[in-house]
């Protein structure tokens, strides 16, 4: 059994693996204060309540908040009697080749979603993560991370809304009837849904042109789905890439023999 931890900078999800197979995933909220304790309480009580009895037998770990794996590791440590693996440490091994910028610090979130996305649809891909930033990744032909944009999340745009302009409320984001707005929030959820449509499609068409060629689109995260269904912008959409792509590094440095 594999446990799976991918630490973001909303929320953190755990998924426990029984080979190929997903037991469960379970999502909280990200806080550096938890201490490993309570990850074990919060853990434990909801694997119970799906009925498994948690016979961990490796961990991965993928953090963009650092000040969180230290207690993440005293988790698996202290209940599990385990040593986790964590993406970006020198003693994790990834089975691509990581081609930018000397000394950039690559988020482990995007190797990990790269490695993912090579693994079950080749190369040359674009990957769009929806979370609290909007990333697009791009692997190379031979599945390398090569750079990629950084933009601000959906719900960050609409928060900065709300907040630097009085007169705007805060509203949900979903798809709007019409592009012209004919209140105060029909006019912000149209904004903020056409602009990321055209977002994606924009900066998707400029790495192609960049790379002059054809790529894939992969979108993933918790927004992914809505501009899916509603104005096809991916290729294809993976709700469990981050949590697939940490199972292959944790399977290959477990062939590499690091583990």
């Amino acid at each position: 059994m594999l446990l799976t931890i991918d630490c973001g900078n909303t929320n953190t999800v755990f998924t426990l693996w029984q080979g190929d197979e997903v037991l469960c995933t379970l999502r909280t909220s990200t806080a550096h204060q938890r201490t490993a304790d309570a990850y074990w309480v919060w853990f434990s009580t909801l694997v119970k309540h799906h009925g498994i009895d948690p016979k961990v037998e490796g961990v991965i770990i993928s953090s963009t908040v650092p000040r969180v794996v230290f207690n993440l590791r005293v988790f698996t440590d202290r209940f599990f009697n385990l040593r986790p693996l964590v993406v970006g440490r020198p003693d994790c091994l990834l089975p691509i080749d990581v081609r930018v910028d000397a000394g950039t610090q690559v988020g482990p979130d995007r190797l990990v979603n790269t490695v993912a996305g090579y693994t079950q649809y080749g190369g040359d891909l674009i990957i769009v993560d929806f979370g609290t930033a909007t990333t697009f990744d791009v692997a190379d032909s031979d599945g390398a991370y090569i750079g990629g944009v950084i933009a601000p999340g959906v719900n960050l745009s609409l928060e900065a809304l709300h907040m630097a302009a009085a007169a705007l409320p805060h509203v949900d984001i979903t798809h709007p009837d019409k592009v012209i707005g004919t209140n105060t929030v029909a006019c912000m959820q149209s904004g903020i849904f056409w602009g990321y449509v055209g977002l994606i499609k924009e900066i998707s068409s400029r790495i192609m042109e960049e790379r002059d060629r054809e790529m894939k689109v992969i979108g993933t995260g918790g927004l992914a789905p809505l501009f899916q269904s509603h104005a096809p912008v991916f290729d294809r959409f993976e709700d469990n890439l981050t949590m697939h792509g940490l199972k292959v590094i944790y399977e290959h440095n477990r062939e590499q023999g690091t583990l």
